[in-house]
C-alpha cells in the first residue's frame, strides 16, 4: 500500500486538513536513539542522521540520547541542528542538565505540533533521570487529536526502574480511550520482557514485522519500540529496521501506522 504523507494533506496557508472521508490517515513514524550523534566509528555526526530521516520519510519522529550545547559534543545545540538539516520542527525534552548543557529526548515533526509537554519518570536517586515528552497533533477536522510520545527507559540491570517508568506511563501518559495516542521509544527492554507487558496492558505493539536476525540467525535485541493506544482502531502498514549500523550504536525502527475512523 503506497504511503501517503499526513504533510500531504495539510493546507499550507490556513494549516487545517482537509481531506476527503474515504481517505486513510495514515502516519509514518520512525523511533531512533542517535547515542548524542556519535556512530560505532567514533564520529558525531550529525549529517548523517538527518540523511537516515529524510531517506525515511517520516511524519513523525521520536529521538532519545540528544545534546544540547554540552561539552562533549562541542557545545552543538543537536535538536536545533537536526531541525535545521531534516526541515522538520519539533520538540525538546529535557531529562537532565549534563556537561555544561542538556541531554534529553525529542521530537520532529512535518506538521505543526500542539502542546508541548514534559514529565520526568520516577526512577532511582542513583540512576541517570528519565523523561517524557508528549505533543499533540491535528490529524483531521472533527476527530481528537493524536497524542504523540517519546521517552527513553532506565538502562540499569535492576528492573525495577524500569517497572515502574512503565506503570507511570500507562498511569500518567496515556489518554483516554477516545483519544489517539503513539508511544515511540528506547524502553531498554525486548518485546516479551517484563517491562513490554506492563505497557502491553494500555499500549498495542505496532512492529507486526519478525525481528532482525543476527549473523548467525538469532533474532536480535530490539529495544526500540512504537506502541499505540486504543490498539483496535491502529492497523500497521508496514514495519521495518533500518539496517544501518553506523551512524549510533542503535538502528532505526520505521512503522507505517493507518487509523480506522
Amino acid at each position: 500500500m503506497k504511503h501517503l504523507p499526513l504533510a500531504a494533506l495539510l493546507l499550507a496557508s490556513g494549516g487545517t486538513w482537509l481531506s476527503p472521508a474515504s481517505t486513510p490517515i495514515r502516519v509514518r513514524v520512525v523511533t531512533y536513539n542517535i547515542h548524542h550523534g556519535e556512530g560505532t566509528d567514533g564520529r558525531i555526526d550529525l549529517e548523517r542522521i538527518a540523511t537516515l530521516l529524510d531517506g525515511m520519510n517520516p511524519d513523525l519522529v521520536a529521538l532519545q540520547e540528544v545534546d544540547r550545547n554540552t561539552a562533549r559534543t562541542g557545545g552543538v545545540d543537536q535538536f536545533e541542528t537536526l531541525e535545521r538539516l531534516t526541515g522538520m520542527r519539533g520538540a525538546f525534552g529535557k531529562a537532565m542538565d549534563f556537561d555544561g548543557g542538556s541531554y534529553g529526548v525529542a521530537i520532529l515533526s512535518r506538521l505543526p505540533l500542539l502542546n508541548p509537554r514534559s514529565r520526568p519518570l520516577p526512577g532511582a536517586p542513583d540512576r541517570e533521570p528519565r523523561t517524557d515528552l508528549t505533543v499533540d497533533v491535528e490529524m483531521r477536522p472533527g476527530l481528537p487529536t493524536l497524542q504523540f510520545s517519546t521517552t527513553h527507559l532506565d538502562q540499569g540491570r535492576d528492573v525495577a526502574s524500569r517497572l515502574a517508568q512503565a506503570r507511570f506511563i500507562n498511569a500518567s501518559v496515556a489518554p483516554g480511550d477516545d483519544q489517539p495516542a503513539i508511544l515511540a521509544g528506547d524502553f531498554n527492554s525486548q518485546a516479551d520482557s517484563a517491562v513490554a507487558g506492563v505497557l502491553h496492558q494500555v499500549w498495542g505493539d505496532m512492529f507486526t514485522a519478525p525481528e532482525p536476525l543476527g549473523p548467525q540467525g538469532l533474532p536480535r535485541r530490539r529495544v526500540d519500540h512504537v506502541l499505540a493506544r486504543p490498539a483496535a482502531r491502529w492497523h500497521t502498514d508496514d514495519a521495518e529496521v533500518v539496517d544501518d549500523r553506523i551512524a549510533s550504536d542503535h538502528r532505526p525502527v520505521i512503522v507505517t501506522l493507518e487509523w480506522e475512523e
